[in-house]
């Protein structure tokens, strides 16, 4: 594909001085607009080594306002970033409403410049380009505007380039030894790098290869190439909002159809209907156990680290249903260095200008560490869902996005444990009841609450769902009889320690 690529194209220096100041203006221009319209812009560059492409960012960026963009440029992964997923790195930069963020090289440099680039065909080139695409996906599904621009030149241009460099005192640091050996493998090389691009080019993220022999043409072509997909994104845009005179569509919720709600309950199954919520564990057996199993706990804890193995344990369910004791328990005996609670609510407003599940990457523990979710990611799946704070179709595409994220977590080696703690509705009345005539405990319970209880057999419908689409082999869901508290936490414990001696060598 790329030897078929012309690289005899050039822009002679009037024709580019004809063209680049109305380009400049007009991204410029865009560049309000999208703010304006709060779309998140994403701009990757990729290109052989030598090509242009920190000359052509540059380009680009003397046309946008410094306030509304951010370059990231990629090397080889830090310390810190290793003990993570792949992915970690990019998700946490990923662009809010309304900016732009450049990649001066990306998320594709793990496969152009690890070993993975030697046999495109093995499973780590596959897997990544998977998860990248996956990646993009989301973020297109959720209004980003992704260009992806591919700078080429041939093996000899690049050493042309090279040599030019290396013999400038001013610019001979920027050519390595590396730079030479990649040189080298050049036509091995790009057999990497047409498969990544074929495998990656999607109609959502499309790749633009750029002729870059002559910097004039390629500048122009860039500026072109980003200028008619801000202009289309724009018009998308701007053609989905609703005008003055429309009213808005209601967003759908998890209300079941008003027919037969009798009939209706004769085809709906749920795994929690015949759970035995009597199982209970007596106070001298609880103790024992408790005692026994944050032992355990305590010491795959340092085994962890040692292993650099991450654990991942995620708490859903009903409210009172005692996900906080259990947390306590699980934590208490723990190393308080080696693991992190992080407690999920609303989103704040920061939250809310990026892709939803970007809070969560950035709370995924590193390699030898615990992290600990009271509520997570499925809340867009359940409270999101059924009190309407997101449309269906976003609620729907989560559990594949949730599935590839904890499936890319595995991967990485991580532990995923994830408890639905259920309790009956006499027994979350008992406790609401209770933590009322508490006054120290009276701050836990409020018209939220209550809310919620109202809509029981809502709430239940989207948990079932949520079991069928997101309980897979590598992060199955756990679900904890918690009426009784001992018999709950002792669960918890006793799971947790089956999971991470599962992966412990």
């Amino acid at each position: 594909m790329l030897e078929k690529v012309d690289l005899t194209k050039k822009l002679d220096k009037e024709a580019y001085k004809e063209m680049i100041g109305p380009l400049v203006e007009k991204l410029g221009t865009l560049q309000r607009l999208a703010k304006d319209l709060k779309i998140p812009i994403i701009a990757v560059f990729e290109g052989w080594d030598a090509a242009g492409k920190g000359t052509i960012v540059n380009e680009m960026i003397q046309a946008l306002d410094p306030r509304g963009f951010v370059v990231f440029t990629t090397n080889e992964p830090s310390v810190e970033e290793s003990l993570r997923p792949y992915l970690w790195n990019f998700w946490i930069r990923i662009a809010r409403r309304g900016r732009i963020v450049i990649f001066d090289r990306s998320y594709y440099n793990r496969m152009l410049s690890s070993a993975a680039a030697k046999h495109p065909g093995g499973d780590e080139f596959q897997e990544t380009c998977a998860d990248i695409s996956s990646f993009e996906r989301q973020l297109t599904d959720n209004g980003t505007l992704i260009i992806k621009l591919f700078l080429h030149i041939s093996k000899a241009e690049q050493k042309n380039r090279l040599e030019k460099l290396e013999a400038d005192k001013a610019t001979s640091w920027r050519v390595t030894k590396q730079d030479w050996k990649n040189h080298q493998k050049y036509d091995k090389s790009q057999a990497a790098i047409e498969e990544m691009l074929q495998q990656t080019d999607t109609n959502y993220a499309p790749w633009t290869i750029v002729e870059a022999h002559d910097r004039k043409f390629a500048v122009a072509k860039v500026l072109t190439t980003v200028i008619q997909a801000m202009e289309k994104q724009i018009d998308e845009k701007q053609l989905s909002l609703p005008s003055v005179e429309q009213k808005p569509l209601p967003i759908a919720t998890a209300e079941p159809p008003v027919v037969g709600q009798d009939l209706l309950k004769i085809f709906t199954s749920s795994v929690l209907t015949d759970l035995d919520l009597s199982k209970n564990l007596g106070e001298e057996e609880y103790h024992i156990k408790l005692k026994d199993y944050q032992q355990q706990i305590r010491e795959l804890g340092y085994l962890c680290y040692s292993q650099r193995l991450p654990v991942i344990v995620v708490f859903e369910g009903w409210d009172a249903a005692g996900k906080g004791g259990c947390i306590r328990r699980l934590s208490e005996n723990l190393d308080h260095r080696g693991y992190t609670v992080i407690p999920v609510g609303a989103p704040s407003d920061e939250e809310k200008e990026y892709h939803y599940l970007w809070r969560f990457w950035k709370n995924v523990p590193k390699a030898g560490h615990i992290a600990i979710f009271d509520r997570s990611w499925y809340g867009r799946v359940l409270v999101e869902r059924v009190e309407g704070f997101c449309r269906e179709d976003e609620w729907r595409r989560a559990y594949k996005e949730i599935n590839e994220m904890e499936e890319q977590w595995h991967r990485f080696g991580a532990v995923v444990v994830k408890f639905w703690l259920q309790i009956d509705k006499e027994e979350q009345q008992c406790r609401f009841e209770a933590r009322l005539a508490n006054p120290e405990k009276q701050w836990k319970i409020t018209g939220e609450d209550w809310r919620n209880r109202e809509k029981w057999d809502q709430y239940e419908t989207a948990v079932d769902e949520m079991f069928f689409r997101t309980s897979t082999r590598h992060a199955p869901w756990t679900i904890v009889e918690a009426n009784s508290k001992n018999y709950a936490r002792i669960k918890v414990l006793e799971t947790v320690i089956n999971a991470i001696n599962q992966k412990i060598k």
